[in-house]
């Protein structure tokens, strides 16, 4: 999964490709948002949350620099596709 570090957060993006199905993942960080990511060797505990409007006003274009096909994956469906911030935990 690609990522974009933003300070101490992890930012993932909850796309499926452009799929109009909210990816099975994202469901299940909104039920249970306090789990364990691991970045090579590191293993961080974390707490997800979806980024605001203004969080992801920010983020967005960051993000689609990084991976341009996010641009495109959001054309694909009406769905605005989440932006997911990986607090510390």
């Amino acid at each position: 999964m690609l990522y974009l570090r933003d300070g101490a957060d992890i930012v993932i993006v909850a796309s499926r490709g452009g799929s109009d199905a909210t990816p099975a993942w994202w469901l299940n960080l909104q039920a249970n948002p306090v789990t364990t990511v691991q970045i090579g060797r590191e293993r961080l505990p974390v707490v997800a949350r979806e980024a605001t409007a203004d969080e992801k006003a920010r983020l967005w274009p960051r993000l689609v620099e990084m991976y341009p096909d996010y641009g495109v994956y959001q054309t694909r469906t009406e769905r605005q596709i989440p932006v997911v911030i990986l607090n510390p935990a």
